[in-house]
Protein backbone atom coordinates (compact mmCIF):
# COMPACT_ATOMS: atom_id res chain seq x y z
CA UNK A 1 0.00 0.00 0.00
CA UNK A 2 1.02 3.61 -1.34
CA UNK A 3 2.18 5.95 2.04
CA UNK A 4 -1.26 8.06 1.09
CA UNK A 5 -3.12 5.09 0.97
CA UNK A 6 -2.13 4.27 4.27
CA UNK A 7 -2.36 7.31 5.66
CA UNK A 8 -6.24 7.47 4.18
CA UNK A 9 -6.96 3.76 5.74
CA UNK A 10 -5.71 5.66 9.33
CA UNK A 11 -8.00 8.33 8.63
CA UNK A 12 -10.90 5.59 8.23
CA UNK A 13 -10.39 3.32 11.03
CA UNK A 14 -9.91 6.97 13.35
CA UNK A 15 -13.75 7.55 12.19
CA UNK A 16 -14.61 3.95 12.73
CA UNK A 17 -13.54 3.57 15.98
CA UNK A 18 -14.94 7.20 16.46
CA UNK A 19 -17.95 6.61 15.26
CA UNK A 20 -18.67 3.13 17.61
CA UNK A 21 -17.36 5.27 20.76
CA UNK A 22 -19.55 8.01 20.05
CA UNK A 23 -22.29 5.85 19.10
CA UNK A 24 -22.76 5.14 22.56
CA UNK A 25 -21.88 8.23 24.33
CA UNK A 26 -23.91 10.76 22.37
CA UNK A 27 -26.60 8.66 22.78
CA UNK A 28 -25.87 8.48 26.64
CA UNK A 29 -25.83 12.10 26.31
CA UNK A 30 -28.89 12.70 24.60
CA UNK A 31 -31.17 10.84 26.90
CA UNK A 32 -29.68 10.90 30.04
CA UNK A 33 -31.72 14.14 31.46
CA UNK A 34 -34.79 12.06 30.49
CA UNK A 35 -33.32 9.08 32.40
CA UNK A 36 -32.65 10.43 35.47
CA UNK A 37 -36.02 11.96 35.48
CA UNK A 38 -37.87 8.29 35.19
CA UNK A 39 -35.41 7.02 37.66
CA UNK A 40 -37.21 5.73 40.52
CA UNK A 41 -34.64 6.40 43.66
CA UNK A 42 -34.76 8.42 46.70
CA UNK A 43 -30.81 7.93 46.95
CA UNK A 44 -30.11 9.37 43.42
CA UNK A 45 -30.18 13.38 43.59
CA UNK A 46 -28.32 14.07 39.99
CA UNK A 47 -28.78 16.24 37.35
CA UNK A 48 -27.99 15.32 33.35
CA UNK A 49 -27.26 18.79 32.77
CA UNK A 50 -25.20 19.25 35.44
CA UNK A 51 -22.94 16.29 34.85
CA UNK A 52 -21.96 17.24 31.37
CA UNK A 53 -21.25 20.79 32.81
CA UNK A 54 -18.82 19.43 35.00
CA UNK A 55 -17.32 17.14 31.95
CA UNK A 56 -17.05 20.12 30.03
CA UNK A 57 -15.67 22.13 32.72
CA UNK A 58 -12.88 19.50 33.30
CA UNK A 59 -12.42 18.86 29.83
CA UNK A 60 -11.40 22.97 29.33
CA UNK A 61 -9.11 22.64 31.91
CA UNK A 62 -7.23 19.76 31.42
CA UNK A 63 -6.68 20.82 27.31
CA UNK A 64 -3.79 22.52 28.00
CA UNK A 65 -1.85 19.35 29.87
CA UNK A 66 -3.48 16.46 27.49
CA UNK A 67 -0.49 17.62 24.57
CA UNK A 68 1.93 16.20 26.89
CA UNK A 69 0.38 12.64 28.06
CA UNK A 70 0.02 12.40 23.96
CA UNK A 71 3.83 13.42 23.77
CA UNK A 72 4.36 11.04 26.44
CA UNK A 73 2.14 7.82 25.79
CA UNK A 74 1.30 8.40 22.02
CA UNK A 75 -1.70 9.14 20.60
CA UNK A 76 -3.10 5.38 20.00
CA UNK A 77 -2.62 4.55 23.87
CA UNK A 78 -3.91 7.94 24.67
CA UNK A 79 -7.23 7.38 22.90
CA UNK A 80 -7.40 3.65 23.57
CA UNK A 81 -7.17 4.61 27.77
CA UNK A 82 -9.76 7.72 27.07
CA UNK A 83 -11.99 5.40 25.27
CA UNK A 84 -12.32 3.40 28.43
CA UNK A 85 -12.78 5.83 30.65
CA UNK A 86 -15.57 6.68 28.73
CA UNK A 87 -17.32 3.13 28.49
CA UNK A 88 -17.09 3.50 32.65
CA UNK A 89 -19.13 6.65 32.36
CA UNK A 90 -21.82 4.76 30.75
CA UNK A 91 -21.71 1.66 32.37
CA UNK A 92 -22.63 4.06 35.27
CA UNK A 93 -25.66 4.24 34.16
CA UNK A 94 -26.47 0.42 34.53
CA UNK A 95 -26.63 0.79 38.70
CA UNK A 96 -26.43 4.81 39.34
CA UNK A 97 -25.72 6.39 42.27
CA UNK A 98 -25.00 9.75 42.66
CA UNK A 99 -21.23 10.08 44.20
CA UNK A 100 -20.17 7.46 40.89
CA UNK A 101 -22.48 9.52 38.39
CA UNK A 102 -20.26 12.84 39.09
CA UNK A 103 -16.98 10.91 39.67
CA UNK A 104 -17.41 9.23 36.35
CA UNK A 105 -18.34 13.23 34.89
CA UNK A 106 -14.72 14.11 36.50
CA UNK A 107 -12.74 11.37 34.95
CA UNK A 108 -14.62 11.27 31.34
CA UNK A 109 -13.64 15.55 31.23
CA UNK A 110 -10.15 14.34 31.73
CA UNK A 111 -10.17 11.75 29.49
CA UNK A 112 -11.79 13.85 26.86
CA UNK A 113 -9.19 16.17 26.28
CA UNK A 114 -6.88 13.22 26.01
CA UNK A 115 -9.00 11.56 23.24
CA UNK A 116 -9.37 14.76 21.26
CA UNK A 117 -6.21 16.14 21.23
CA UNK A 118 -4.98 12.74 20.00
CA UNK A 119 -7.53 12.66 17.37
CA UNK A 120 -6.73 16.49 16.38
CA UNK A 121 -2.65 14.62 15.96
CA UNK A 122 -3.44 11.68 14.19
CA UNK A 123 -5.52 13.39 11.62
CA UNK A 124 -2.74 16.27 10.72
CA UNK A 125 -0.06 13.80 10.84
CA UNK A 126 -1.66 11.49 8.10
CA UNK A 127 -2.45 14.45 6.21
CA UNK A 128 -1.23 17.21 3.86
CA UNK A 129 -1.82 20.72 3.12
CA UNK A 130 -4.13 19.00 -0.31
CA UNK A 131 -5.86 16.38 1.99
CA UNK A 132 -7.06 18.06 5.04
CA UNK A 133 -10.28 19.21 4.02
CA UNK A 134 -11.29 15.94 2.48
CA UNK A 135 -10.16 14.44 5.88
CA UNK A 136 -11.43 16.12 8.04
CA UNK A 137 -15.02 15.75 5.62
CA UNK A 138 -14.45 12.01 6.26
CA UNK A 139 -13.52 11.75 9.89
CA UNK A 140 -16.59 14.09 10.68
CA UNK A 141 -19.01 12.10 8.74
CA UNK A 142 -18.37 8.73 9.98
CA UNK A 143 -18.20 10.21 13.58
CA UNK A 144 -21.43 11.47 12.75
CA UNK A 145 -23.17 8.13 11.88
CA UNK A 146 -22.94 7.59 15.75
CA UNK A 147 -25.57 9.74 16.22
CA UNK A 148 -27.85 7.81 13.75
CA UNK A 149 -26.87 4.27 14.56
CA UNK A 150 -27.49 5.18 18.17
CA UNK A 151 -30.77 6.90 17.97
CA UNK A 152 -32.23 4.51 15.86
CA UNK A 153 -31.71 2.05 18.76
CA UNK A 154 -33.34 4.49 20.61
CA UNK A 155 -36.13 4.79 18.98
CA UNK A 156 -37.13 0.96 18.50
CA UNK A 157 -36.21 0.59 22.32
CA UNK A 158 -38.24 3.10 23.35
CA UNK A 159 -41.50 3.41 21.38
CA UNK A 160 -44.81 3.99 22.93
CA UNK A 161 -43.19 4.08 26.19
CA UNK A 162 -44.44 7.34 28.21
CA UNK A 163 -41.92 6.17 31.46
CA UNK A 164 -38.26 4.60 31.45
CA UNK A 165 -38.34 1.85 33.39
CA UNK A 166 -35.29 0.14 35.37
CA UNK A 167 -35.14 -2.47 32.99
CA UNK A 168 -35.13 0.01 29.98
CA UNK A 169 -32.79 1.66 31.13
CA UNK A 170 -30.23 -1.39 31.91
CA UNK A 171 -31.08 -2.88 28.40
CA UNK A 172 -29.84 0.11 26.73
CA UNK A 173 -26.78 1.18 28.68
CA UNK A 174 -25.50 -2.51 29.05
CA UNK A 175 -25.83 -2.52 25.10
CA UNK A 176 -23.95 1.05 24.75
CA UNK A 177 -21.13 -0.34 27.11
CA UNK A 178 -20.49 -2.89 24.88
CA UNK A 179 -20.47 -0.52 21.81
CA UNK A 180 -18.09 1.43 23.11
CA UNK A 181 -15.45 -1.14 24.09
CA UNK A 182 -15.32 -2.11 20.50
CA UNK A 183 -14.71 1.60 19.39
CA UNK A 184 -11.91 1.22 21.72
CA UNK A 185 -9.99 -1.79 20.19
CA UNK A 186 -10.87 -0.25 16.77
CA UNK A 187 -7.37 2.06 17.66
CA UNK A 188 -4.94 -0.35 17.80
CA UNK A 189 -5.55 -0.78 13.79
CA UNK A 190 -4.03 2.56 13.09
CA UNK A 191 -0.22 2.50 12.32
CA UNK A 192 2.21 4.91 12.31
CA UNK A 193 2.22 6.93 8.90
CA UNK A 194 5.99 6.18 6.53
CA UNK A 195 8.53 8.48 7.06
CA UNK A 196 9.18 11.51 4.34
CA UNK A 197 11.88 11.42 2.78
CA UNK A 198 13.16 15.39 1.78
CA UNK A 199 16.77 16.37 -0.03
CA UNK A 200 19.03 18.20 1.67
CA UNK A 201 18.92 21.79 0.64
CA UNK A 202 22.70 21.59 -1.27
CA UNK A 203 20.99 18.49 -3.55
CA UNK A 204 23.38 15.64 -2.46
CA UNK A 205 21.49 13.20 -0.19
CA UNK A 206 18.22 12.71 1.41
CA UNK A 207 17.37 13.61 4.70
CA UNK A 208 15.21 11.08 6.57
CA UNK A 209 12.50 13.46 8.29
CA UNK A 210 9.80 11.54 11.14
CA UNK A 211 6.87 13.40 12.55
CA UNK A 212 7.05 13.98 16.35
CA UNK A 213 3.44 13.11 18.55
CA UNK A 214 2.99 16.72 18.31
CA UNK A 215 2.97 16.64 14.61
CA UNK A 216 6.13 18.27 14.09
CA UNK A 217 8.91 16.94 12.12
CA UNK A 218 12.17 16.53 13.58
CA UNK A 219 15.73 14.90 12.66
CA UNK A 220 16.66 13.61 15.44
CA UNK A 221 14.67 11.74 18.94
CA UNK A 222 13.93 14.20 21.85
CA UNK A 223 15.82 14.44 24.71
CA UNK A 224 13.52 13.09 27.26
CA UNK A 225 9.89 12.57 27.85
CA UNK A 226 9.87 15.27 30.86
CA UNK A 227 11.37 17.98 28.19
CA UNK A 228 9.07 16.64 25.64
CA UNK A 229 5.73 16.96 27.92
CA UNK A 230 7.11 20.34 29.34
CA UNK A 231 7.58 21.50 25.70
CA UNK A 232 4.08 20.66 24.23
CA UNK A 233 2.70 22.31 27.40
CA UNK A 234 4.69 25.53 26.69
CA UNK A 235 3.77 25.36 23.15
CA UNK A 236 -0.22 25.12 23.85
CA UNK A 237 0.53 28.37 26.23
CA UNK A 238 1.91 30.01 23.30
CA UNK A 239 0.08 29.20 20.79
CA UNK A 240 -3.58 30.46 22.31
CA UNK A 241 -2.50 33.75 22.66
CA UNK A 242 -1.69 33.88 18.73
CA UNK A 243 -3.83 36.56 16.86
CA UNK A 244 -5.25 33.79 14.40
CA UNK A 245 -5.97 31.45 17.62
CA UNK A 246 -7.17 34.28 19.51
CA UNK A 247 -9.87 35.23 16.68
CA UNK A 248 -10.75 31.67 16.02
CA UNK A 249 -11.58 31.40 19.72
CA UNK A 250 -15.05 33.09 18.90
CA UNK A 251 -16.34 30.77 16.60
CA UNK A 252 -14.80 27.46 18.60
CA UNK A 253 -17.09 28.97 21.35
CA UNK A 254 -20.24 28.98 19.50
CA UNK A 255 -19.57 25.54 18.16
CA UNK A 256 -19.62 24.73 22.21
CA UNK A 257 -22.30 26.76 22.73
CA UNK A 258 -24.62 25.12 19.63
CA UNK A 259 -23.30 21.39 20.86
CA UNK A 260 -24.90 21.80 24.27
CA UNK A 261 -28.32 22.62 22.51
CA UNK A 262 -28.33 19.84 19.89
CA UNK A 263 -26.60 17.49 21.93
CA UNK A 264 -28.55 17.99 25.46
CA UNK A 265 -31.10 20.57 25.64
CA UNK A 266 -33.21 20.20 21.98
CA UNK A 267 -33.72 16.42 22.59
CA UNK A 268 -35.29 17.20 26.44
CA UNK A 269 -37.13 19.10 24.68
CA UNK A 270 -38.73 17.69 22.46
CA UNK A 271 -39.11 14.26 25.06
CA UNK A 272 -40.98 16.95 27.31
CA UNK A 273 -43.21 18.32 25.06
CA UNK A 274 -46.53 16.22 25.68
CA UNK A 275 -48.32 18.13 22.55
CA UNK A 276 -46.32 15.22 20.40
CA UNK A 277 -48.15 12.23 21.93
CA UNK A 278 -47.15 9.17 23.73
CA UNK A 279 -44.58 8.81 21.07
CA UNK A 280 -42.92 12.12 22.56
CA UNK A 281 -39.88 10.04 24.53
CA UNK A 282 -39.03 8.14 21.54
CA UNK A 283 -38.89 11.20 19.08
CA UNK A 284 -35.88 11.73 21.19
CA UNK A 285 -34.24 9.33 19.06
CA UNK A 286 -35.83 10.08 16.06
CA UNK A 287 -34.13 14.12 16.65
CA UNK A 288 -30.93 12.08 17.28
CA UNK A 289 -31.17 10.59 13.92
CA UNK A 290 -32.03 14.06 11.71
CA UNK A 291 -29.08 15.41 13.12
CA UNK A 292 -26.82 12.81 12.46
CA UNK A 293 -28.49 12.55 8.93
CA UNK A 294 -27.41 16.44 8.78
CA UNK A 295 -23.78 16.60 10.42
CA UNK A 296 -22.94 13.17 7.82
CA UNK A 297 -24.77 15.10 4.48
CA UNK A 298 -22.55 18.33 5.61
CA UNK A 299 -19.26 16.25 6.56
CA UNK A 300 -19.46 14.70 3.07
CA UNK A 301 -20.38 17.34 0.84
CA UNK A 302 -18.49 20.07 2.22
CA UNK A 303 -15.01 18.23 3.37
CA UNK A 304 -14.93 17.82 -0.49
CA UNK A 305 -15.85 20.79 -1.15
CA UNK A 306 -12.82 22.25 0.69
CA UNK A 307 -10.33 19.93 -1.05
CA UNK A 308 -10.73 21.72 -4.10
CA UNK A 309 -12.96 24.53 -3.45
CA UNK A 310 -12.02 28.25 -5.07
CA UNK A 311 -14.12 30.27 -2.92
CA UNK A 312 -11.87 29.13 0.38
CA UNK A 313 -13.94 27.94 3.93
CA UNK A 314 -16.11 30.90 3.92
CA UNK A 315 -18.81 29.90 2.44
CA UNK A 316 -19.56 26.87 3.93
CA UNK A 317 -19.60 29.28 7.54
CA UNK A 318 -22.01 31.33 6.17
CA UNK A 319 -24.28 28.57 4.59
CA UNK A 320 -23.91 27.28 8.04
CA UNK A 321 -24.75 30.54 10.39
CA UNK A 322 -27.95 30.71 7.84
CA UNK A 323 -28.71 26.90 8.37
CA UNK A 324 -28.96 27.51 12.27
CA UNK A 325 -31.04 30.52 12.15
CA UNK A 326 -33.77 28.82 10.19
CA UNK A 327 -33.43 26.43 12.96
CA UNK A 328 -33.64 28.69 15.74
CA UNK A 329 -36.46 30.47 14.40
CA UNK A 330 -38.76 27.30 13.88
CA UNK A 331 -37.75 25.92 17.23
CA UNK A 332 -38.70 29.27 18.89
CA UNK A 333 -42.02 29.03 17.38
CA UNK A 334 -42.32 25.32 17.50
CA UNK A 335 -41.30 24.04 21.29
CA UNK A 336 -42.63 25.63 24.16
CA UNK A 337 -40.19 27.89 26.02
CA UNK A 338 -40.55 26.29 29.39
CA UNK A 339 -39.45 22.97 27.71
CA UNK A 340 -35.94 22.68 28.88
CA UNK A 341 -36.61 22.58 32.57
CA UNK A 342 -40.05 20.72 32.24
CA UNK A 343 -40.87 17.83 35.12
CA UNK A 344 -40.75 14.42 34.18
CA UNK A 345 -44.59 14.63 33.40
CA UNK A 346 -43.98 17.00 30.45
CA UNK A 347 -45.11 20.76 29.37
CA UNK A 348 -48.76 21.52 27.83
CA UNK A 349 -47.97 24.74 26.89
CA UNK A 350 -47.57 25.80 23.30
CA UNK A 351 -45.32 28.02 21.56
CA UNK A 352 -46.69 30.59 18.32
CA UNK A 353 -47.76 27.59 16.27
CA UNK A 354 -49.49 23.92 16.67
CA UNK A 355 -46.41 21.73 18.09
CA UNK A 356 -45.29 19.85 14.41
CA UNK A 357 -43.47 16.78 15.03
CA UNK A 358 -42.68 17.67 10.97
CA UNK A 359 -40.96 20.48 12.29
CA UNK A 360 -39.09 19.38 14.86
CA UNK A 361 -37.81 16.62 12.95
CA UNK A 362 -36.78 19.88 10.44
CA UNK A 363 -34.92 22.05 13.18
CA UNK A 364 -33.09 18.73 14.08
CA UNK A 365 -31.59 18.26 10.33
CA UNK A 366 -30.62 22.23 10.52
CA UNK A 367 -29.00 21.80 13.55
CA UNK A 368 -27.04 18.91 12.40
CA UNK A 369 -26.09 20.74 8.99
CA UNK A 370 -24.79 23.65 10.56
CA UNK A 371 -23.42 22.18 13.10
CA UNK A 372 -21.10 20.12 10.16
CA UNK A 373 -20.59 23.47 8.72
CA UNK A 374 -18.54 25.32 11.10
CA UNK A 375 -16.87 22.03 12.55
CA UNK A 376 -15.26 20.44 9.19
CA UNK A 377 -14.40 24.28 8.38
CA UNK A 378 -12.81 24.59 11.85
CA UNK A 379 -11.15 21.34 11.72
CA UNK A 380 -9.73 22.25 8.28
CA UNK A 381 -8.12 25.75 9.03
CA UNK A 382 -6.42 24.77 12.13
CA UNK A 383 -4.79 21.91 10.50
CA UNK A 384 -3.35 23.87 7.98
CA UNK A 385 -2.80 26.84 9.75
CA UNK A 386 -0.81 25.16 12.60
CA UNK A 387 0.17 21.54 11.09
CA UNK A 388 3.83 21.68 12.57
CA UNK A 389 2.33 21.86 15.88
CA UNK A 390 -1.16 20.28 15.67
CA UNK A 391 -1.32 18.84 19.17
CA UNK A 392 -1.26 21.80 20.98
CA UNK A 393 -3.69 23.50 18.54
CA UNK A 394 -6.49 20.57 18.85
CA UNK A 395 -5.85 21.14 22.64
CA UNK A 396 -7.28 25.00 22.77
CA UNK A 397 -9.34 24.02 19.98
CA UNK A 398 -11.24 21.32 22.75
CA UNK A 399 -10.10 23.90 26.02
CA UNK A 400 -12.49 26.95 24.21
CA UNK A 401 -15.17 24.48 23.11
CA UNK A 402 -15.26 22.71 26.22
CA UNK A 403 -15.80 25.60 28.35
CA UNK A 404 -18.40 26.74 26.74
CA UNK A 405 -19.99 23.62 26.58
CA UNK A 406 -19.78 23.56 30.12
CA UNK A 407 -21.19 27.31 30.51
CA UNK A 408 -23.85 26.41 28.31
CA UNK A 409 -24.77 23.16 30.20
CA UNK A 410 -24.88 25.13 33.74
CA UNK A 411 -27.28 27.82 32.22
CA UNK A 412 -29.72 25.46 30.85
CA UNK A 413 -30.72 24.30 34.12
CA UNK A 414 -32.16 28.00 34.78
CA UNK A 415 -33.12 29.44 31.26
CA UNK A 416 -36.15 29.12 29.61
CA UNK A 417 -35.84 28.65 25.50
CA UNK A 418 -35.74 31.42 24.16
CA UNK A 419 -33.31 32.66 26.15
CA UNK A 420 -30.91 30.27 25.18
CA UNK A 421 -31.98 31.16 21.38
CA UNK A 422 -30.68 34.33 21.96
CA UNK A 423 -27.56 33.66 23.73
CA UNK A 424 -27.08 31.33 20.05
CA UNK A 425 -28.26 34.07 17.95
CA UNK A 426 -25.77 36.33 19.19
CA UNK A 427 -22.79 34.08 19.19
CA UNK A 428 -23.29 32.85 15.96
CA UNK A 429 -23.19 35.72 14.26
CA UNK A 430 -19.88 37.20 16.66
CA UNK A 431 -18.27 33.29 15.67
CA UNK A 432 -18.95 33.70 11.74
CA UNK A 433 -17.39 37.20 11.99
CA UNK A 434 -14.49 36.29 13.68
CA UNK A 435 -13.67 33.33 10.58
CA UNK A 436 -13.99 35.20 8.07
CA UNK A 437 -11.18 37.55 9.42
CA UNK A 438 -8.88 34.77 9.98
CA UNK A 439 -9.30 32.73 6.63
CA UNK A 440 -8.74 35.96 5.22
CA UNK A 441 -5.48 35.73 7.21
CA UNK A 442 -4.99 32.12 6.06
CA UNK A 443 -5.16 32.97 2.47
CA UNK A 444 -3.09 35.99 2.92
CA UNK A 445 -0.36 34.20 4.44
CA UNK A 446 -0.64 31.22 1.57
CA UNK A 447 -0.36 33.83 -1.23
CA UNK A 448 2.56 35.43 0.18
CA UNK A 449 4.06 31.91 0.45
CA UNK A 450 3.62 31.23 -2.51
CA UNK A 451 5.11 34.37 -4.06
CA UNK A 452 8.17 34.10 -1.59
CA UNK A 453 9.00 30.18 -3.16
CA UNK A 454 8.68 31.29 -6.88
Amino acid sequence: MSPEGKKLLNIVVLGFGFMFMFTAFQTCGNIEQTVIKSFNSTEFHGSGYTSMAIIYGVFSASNLLAPSVVTVIGPQLSMFFSGLIYSGYIAMFIYPYTWSFYTASVLVGIAAAVLWTAQGNVLAINSTDSTIGRNSGIFWSLLQFSLFFGNLYIYCAWHGHVHITDKDRQTVFISLTVISLAGCFLFFLIRKPDAEVSPRPDGTEPLLQTESMDGSTASSPGSGLCSQALDAFVKACKMFVTKEMLLLSISIGYTGLELTFYSGVYGTCIGAMTRFGTDAKSLIGISGIFIGIGEILGGGVFGMLNKSSRFGRNPVVLLGLITHYVAFFLIFLNIASDAPLAPEAGTDLEAFITPSVGVAMLCSFLLGLGDSCFNTQLLSIIGFMFHDNSAPAFAIFKFIQSIMAAIAFFYSNYLLLHWQLLILVVMGFLGSISFFVTEWLAESSRRDSDYDSI
